[in-house]
């Protein structure tokens, strides 16, 4: 019952392919310096991948992107199927119509219970101005958030 913004988060696997996933496990830690972190079941398919990387995005959706949410939370098939992305500086894919974006350093790891925490040093950030954010509360996403 914790209303959480929604991302995906990207990367490029060893054999360049892009990786991706969503997560609502993603939180501020510092400004100075900029870090964030996020975490994954240790039994992820892409968990090796986002393990010995050395880049990661946060991808910020924008309300109108429930179903990108929904198709990188699938099981299965190419995750990257119809969407436009760039490289971000580290090579992790930027995803276009994102309300923000965070290019991190994958700077450090902790294992705890099933599940990695990632903290990641942010080089470089950008946002959409007057994008609303999708929103995930009780197991439902929400694009419409009255003040």
């Amino acid at each position: 019952m914790f209303a959480t913004g929604v991302t995906i988060v990207t990367a490029r696997a060893d054999n360049g392919i892009p990786i991706g996933l969503t997560a609502n496990s993603f939180n501020s830690v510092s400004l100075s310096p900029p870090l964030v972190l996020w975490s994954l079941a240790r039994s992820a398919v892409s968990f090796a991948a986002f393990s010995t990387g050395s880049h990661y995005a946060i991808n910020i959706l924008s309300a109108d992107q429930q179903e990108l949410a929904k198709q990188f939370a699938a099981k299965g098939g190419d995750r990257f199927a119809g969407v436009q992305f760039v490289p971000g500086a580290g090579g992790a894919p930027l995803i276009q119509g994102a309300a923000a974006t965070f290019e991190c350093f994958n700077r450090s790891r902790y294992q705890e219970g099933d599940h990695i925490i990632f903290v990641g040093e942010v080089e470089r950030c950008s946002h959409q101005t007057g994008a609303s954010p999708l929103l995930f509360h009780g197991g439902k996403f929400y694009a419409e958030h009255p003040l």
